[in-house]
């Protein structure tokens, strides 16, 4: 093995240990909102300079071997590639702490009957499982996985669009609940967020393993 590939292997073990972390943040985020578990948010806003500092680690590293190595081909695609992903890693570990802090924001817990009618729940698993398609997908370096995101983010993006009519809804039927509401629909954006980054990911991978620029593209067949 050559020292390059010794980094190369290094950067990918250091984005695979971000992206856990950060897959823990969201589920985390789901549980607090689901039990109003002020704990859960105490320890995702503590995890939060975890995750800064491993984005920093990823970049270093990524310098480094940019100035020592000059990677070409394949290997210059890969740390482009671990480079970005790091960031949207970050961004969606951003959006986990926004939803975990919704709870020291109302006064009580949301009602399961509204949350299912937003479709909270769905939705919060299919963003956590294109989470879990892009890992896999970046661990096997498997573009067949990382595709199935752009299926799944369909999904997200109808309950998105579906949510502020239900949200006005439930806030006709109950306007001094309006607060709780609106928190939740912005819990709702946060997640068709997450979707988008993930997305993100999904085409930096097939960019690394595959040499196809997928940015600015329709991706529902890619």
């Amino acid at each position: 093995m050559t020292h390059l590939d010794s980094e190369l292997k290094q950067i990918k073990q250091q984005v695979i240990e971000m992206m856990s972390l950060v897959r823990s943040q969201l589920a985390k985020g789901k549980d607090a909102v689901l039990t109003f578990d002020k704990d859960l948010v105490h320890e995702i806003n503590a995890n939060e300079n975890r995750v800064n500092a491993m984005e920093l680690n990823i970049d270093r590293a990524v310098e480094d071997v940019l100035a020592l190595y000059s990677p070409v081909a394949v290997d210059l695609r890969f740390v482009m590639a671990a480079y970005k992903i790091s960031s949207d890693l970050e961004r969606i570990a951003d959006n986990a702490v926004g939803i975990a802090k919704y709870i020291n924001s109302v006064d009580r817990q949301l009602a399961q009957k509204n949350l299912d009618k937003i479709r909270f729940t769905e939705m919060y698993e299919n963003a956590l499982t294109m989470l879990d398609n892009v890992f896999e997908a970046f661990e096997k370096e498997d573009t067949k996985l990382a595709r199935q995101v752009f299926i799944k983010d369909a999904l997200l993006n109808e309950i998105n669009s579906n949510a502020a009519h239900i949200a006005i809804e439930l806030i006709h039927a109950k306007p001094e609940k309006i607060h709780n509401y609106l928190y939740l629909l912005s819990i709702i954006r946060k997640l068709e967020r997450v979707g988008d980054l993930t997305k993100n990911i999904a085409e930096e991978l097939i960019f690394y393993i595959e040499a196809k620029v997928l940015k600015h593209q329709k991706t529902t067949n890619p």
